[in-house]
């Protein structure tokens, strides 16, 4: 795949971390309440049999909802997964563009919930949905 055109309002992602630098380049889109993650999934994201690896899907999808529960929250603290539960629905191949779109579902002091989409082209390939901790910044 050569020169793959990104779609509008997609932009490098802000938030890299050492898991998901060999996965690069992901970018993202921030919504009024979300920040919907993107790439173009290659080689390097794939299982044995050439379908995108499940360990990816999930690694991504806790990264969407909770960047996107801290981005509701303004930054203003740190999250920790408490918990989540993922469903695959359908497999993804190289050269399709994997979308992470989240929904924050409730914030408060303590707690945050999330759930998402995982979309190859548009199309379901997982859902999920997580709890995470909500911790005061130091």
């Amino acid at each position: 795949m050569t020169d793959p055109i990104i779609p509008q309002g997609f932009e490098p992602q802000t938030r890299g971390s050492p898991l998901t630098d060999p996965w690069e380049p992901i970018y993202q889109r921030k919504t009024a309440d979300a920040i919907i993650l993107g790439l173009w999934l290659a080689k390097p994201h794939t299982n044995a049999r050439g379908f995108v690896h499940g360990g990816l899907i999930a690694a991504l999808a806790d990264k969407a909802m909770g960047h996107s529960c801290g981005y509701r929250l303004r930054g203003t603290v740190s999250l920790v997964t408490v918990g989540m539960a993922i469903d695959f629905i359908e497999s993804a191949r190289i050269g399709q563009w994997l979308t992470v779109e989240t929904d924050v579902i409730k914030t408060g002091g303590t707690l945050c919930f999330a759930q998402c989409f995982v979309k190859a082209d548009g199309a379901p390939i997982a859902r999920a949905n997580a709890t995470f901790r909500v911790v005061k910044k130091a």
